[in-house]
């Protein structure tokens, strides 16, 4: 097992990264703005799941599998890429339903929907991949035991501070879309800007270099 300072050290350092807004917390905000908390919050749990597979991954060698093979990489970024853009694009085309003040409100997903579309966002995310490998390593000591042990300690530990982070993000979201759709206008445009947000993550997925 790792010692408590490389935990520490560790921990300090991934909040550090977890802070800066990123493709994932820009998924999110986009997602609670639009839904409201509860749907940011079941986004961020989601989304950690996803991570889960990549730690997971890491831990057993997959993801230098992965990242090794360029076709592998490719098939996983552009799956990542077109998945995003599918959501933004059926966001954008999307009916708004009407209150009784006859102003649109967003088009409401399920909870499990949300959940699992979080999942596989990052799940099919190489650059979480790239992330793991990149990363983790730079904090695992063979002589202190296991590799593997080691490399899921540390991710399990990060994703624990994604959790606090990212639920972070959502509520943020979460009042800045509750304003912002007291605002006759501004709800109307919503869905735009929201289904923008994920054509932009899409695209920028698709641009990842295998490098």
């Amino acid at each position: 097992m790792p010692e408590l300072s490389s935990l520490a050290l560790f921990a300090v350092a991934a909040l550090a990264l977890l802070l800066v807004p990123g493709p994932a917390v820009l998924y999110i905000v986009a997602r609670s703005a639009h839904q409201g908390r509860r749907a940011g919050l079941l986004s961020v749990l989601g989304v950690q799941r996803g991570g889960l597979v990549h730690v997971l991954a890491a831990t057993v060698g997959l993801s230098a599998l992965v990242l090794s093979s360029a076709v592998l990489f490719s098939a996983l970024k552009y799956l990542g890429a077109a998945y995003l853009i599918y959501i933004g694009i059926r966001t954008l085309l999307s009916r708004d339903e009407v209150d009784g003040t006859d102003r649109p409100l967003p088009q409401p997903q399920s909870m499990s929907q949300l959940f699992w579309q979080g999942a596989l966002i990052n799940a099919l995310n190489p650059k979480t991949a790239l992330f793991f490998l990149a990363f983790l390593p730079q904090f695992v000591h063979p002589e202190r035991g296991p590799v593997a042990l080691q490399t899921l300690t540390f991710g399990l530990l990060f994703l624990c501070l994604a959790v606090c982070s990212d639920g972070m993000y959502a509520l943020l979201g979460g009042s800045l879309g509750a304003r912002l759709r007291g605002n006759a206008l501004v709800a109307r445009r919503q869905k735009y800007v929201t289904g923008s947000i994920y054509i932009a993550l899409g695209v920028g997925t698709a641009t990842v270099g295998h490098q």
